[in-house]
């Protein structure tokens, strides 16, 4: 009434039923963080089926996150159109609740069902459920009841398959004919001004539609050629870090809050990493600790979500400290000065598919954060392929969607079994093309810190998935020192440092992540100068200038690809597919363990036996 203009962002949507409630939600939490706490200036509003609201687990994810302190957004507004049928199912058949919206009783939301054939009785049901969002900051849902007129498509003809239902609907009058009887009928209007207020609004409609298909036509126009242009290329100009920043990181984790009381088992970790930023031999927790110490310095907000990420499935991270008396929490990292960015850190539900598609459009919206997820093992992100199909790898060539966000995927084979070895990481390099995302394993501490600081400040914006190690977290051999964090910066690839004669090289190895430590300790027990070892730490976009200039200098050497995985697994398919080609000539063979169809072994023995037998092909000549 007072003229004012609401703006309204719409978010990208696939065709992927309630894909996209998470994306929204943390879009919206994104605009909201700037402000102050519990400041919900933004109105998310879901718009559902009725048989997709009842049948798709991940609308009660999103509603369990809906009150949980790293997702609160004020409350979401669900809208469910319910058309009572799901494309050709009818609800006996789609769902065993007596309305599709019983799933949100599972968090007491409160649910207004509303006939869709009185505007009157819609409109008084939206403002109540505003309000109560409003005034009580939770979910609310609205059951629009009503039908679908035509089908599911243009090519689908509802009475095929619900004719009796169809007939119902065939002889019955539009909302629009039955509400403007019923406000000539009161002489609310006269059938004149409703006339005239028809014509007008058709013909704005019809002046909208030329005016997007000019507009259509002409972005059509302007792709015409056939060939795509290249995409760009991702740069960044990093601020260098100083060993003073990581003194002043490594003493904020020994600088413990008056009268707080440290757990007797963490002390030493607090003073050893005190330690670690003078001395060096950093290990992996404290490395990535260094990275997102320095990036909040830098001024930039750091955002990590997933399941228990504070302390880190494996003991490793350590972010967060409890008073063993009381329960207080310390960050260490929100007391580095008083300019630094805000460090947000929480545990997930035990949830894939809805907090990966909230860190994701939190990544879309909040250009200047570096955004985490992490799985609590590699695999697990098994349960969020969708958001990585739909958004991670593809909306900046579908929809032009920029996001940073950063997938964290625990892999190695140390002989859990099949279900906690590996994250699928071919699958990931099956996605890559275009430029459209950055896949790396990186083989220590301070390779993983250059490669996080990169993406941080890389343009364009784009995804980054990291095989993070497990066993490697505390091996000796991969700990860095700290001039490893102070000079240079990310190496997509990595020459054998061990000052060979590389005429003499007859094999050189190349390999990603803990493998590489597996050849260099075996080399340390029987060395072999005939055998190179190179790591390629970024596999996507392949660094081949860099991988070719090394390999350049080995010229009487074989090439050997060798991985933990199976051969049809890993990253040896995408070696095969793209790296192989764009050797200069050069072939390259595989070692790896045969293919399965199951990741890994289930027995710890059988596994043993099987890496040390993939170890000496490698290593004999």
């Amino acid at each position: 009434p007072e003229g004012k203009q609401v703006p309204v962002y719409l978010a990208a949507n696939p065709s992927h039923l309630e894909a996209v409630n998470g994306v929204l939600q943390g879009i919206v939490r994104a605009k909201q963080d700037p402000y102050p706490i519990a400041s919900f200036t933004t109105v998310p509003v879901l718009i559902h089926g009725d048989a997709s609201m009842a049948g798709q687990g991940v609308v009660y994810e999103s509603l369990q996150m809906s009150q949980l302190r790293g997702y609160r957004i004020g409350g979401t507004v669900h809208i469910v159109i319910n058309n009572q049928i799901g494309f050709t199912t009818p609800p006996g058949e789609s769902r065993t609740s007596v309305y599709s919206t019983d799933v949100a009783k599972t968090i007491q939301a409160p649910i207004w069902h509303v006939n869709g054939d009185d505007p009157e009785a819609v409109v008084r049901v939206a403002q109540l459920a505003f309000e109560f969002r409003q005034k009580f900051k939770k979910d609310v849902v609205i059951d629009l009841v009503c039908y679908r007129r035509r089908g599911h498509n243009e090519g689908d003809d509802p009475s095929m398959t619900q004719p009796l239902m169809y007939n119902l609907i065939e002889a019955k009058r539009s909302v629009r004919r039955l509400y403007t009887e019923a406000l000539v009928g009161r002489r609310d209007i006269t059938q004149e001004e409703f006339d005239n207020a028809q014509a007008d609004f058709q013909s704005e409609l019809e002046q909208a539609f030329a005016e997007t298909h000019v507009a259509q036509s002409e972005i059509e126009s302007a792709a015409a050629p056939t060939t795509s242009a290249p995409v760009a290329e991702q740069t960044a100009i990093v601020p260098p870090v100083g060993a003073d920043t990581i003194a002043r990181i490594g003493d904020a984790f020994n600088n413990i809050p008056e009268g707080f009381s440290v757990h007797p088992k963490l002390q030493q970790l607090l003073t050893k990493r005190a330690e670690m930023s003078r001395q060096g031999e950093i290990d992996w927790g404290f490395g990535e600790l260094l990275a997102f110490g320095s990036v909040l310095l830098d001024g930039k907000p750091v955002r990590l979500t997933g399941q228990d990420v504070r302390r880190g499935t494996f003991v490793q991270r350590h972010a967060v400290f409890h008073d063993r008396e009381n329960g207080q929490e310390w960050l260490p990292l929100m007391n580095l000065s008083n300019s630094q960015g805000r460090f947000y850190i929480y545990d997930s539900l035990l949830s894939e598919y809805a907090v990966m598609a909230f860190e994701y459009g939190y990544s879309v919206e909040r250009e200047d954060a570096l955004v985490l997820w992490e799985g609590q093992f590699g695999d697990f992100a098994n349960g969020a392929q969708t958001v990585i199909d739909e958004f991670v790898s593809s909306a900046e060539q579908k929809w032009n969607q920029n996001s940073g966000v950063v997938l964290l995927l625990p892999h190695g084979y140390e002989g859990q079994g099949p279900d906690h070895s590996s994250a699928r990481i071919e699958r990931y390099l099956q996605l890559c093309a275009e430029n459209n995302m950055v896949v790396a394993r990186p083989s220590t501490p301070a390779s993983y810190f250059h490669l996080l600081r990169r993406h941080a400040f890389a343009t364009p914006r784009r995804p980054l998935v990291v095989f993070t190690p497990k066993a490697m977290l505390r091996l000796r051999g991969a700990s860095s020192n700290v001039e490893d964090f102070t000079t240079g910066g990310f190496q997509p690839v990595i020459d054998d440092s061990r000052g060979l004669d590389r005429s003499a090289v007859r094999r050189v190895v190349i390999t990603a992540g803990k493998p590489y430590h597996d050849l260099l300790a075996e080399l340390e027990k029987n060395p072999n100068p005939a055998i190179a070892v190179v790591r390629l730490e970024q596999f996507y976009p392949a660094p081949m200038t860099d991988l070719n200039g090394i390999l350049e200098t080995y010229p009487n050497a074989e090439l050997v690809w060798f991985q933990d995985e199976p051969e049809n697994q890993g990253a040896w398919p995408f070696i095969l597919l793209e790296v192989s080609k764009q050797l200069q000539g050069r072939t390259i063979r595989n070692v790896s363990r045969p293919s399965a169809a199951s990741p890994a072994a289930g027995s710890a023995k059988r596994h043993a036996v099987e890496a040390a037998a993939i170890l000496e092909r490698a290593l004999t000549l």
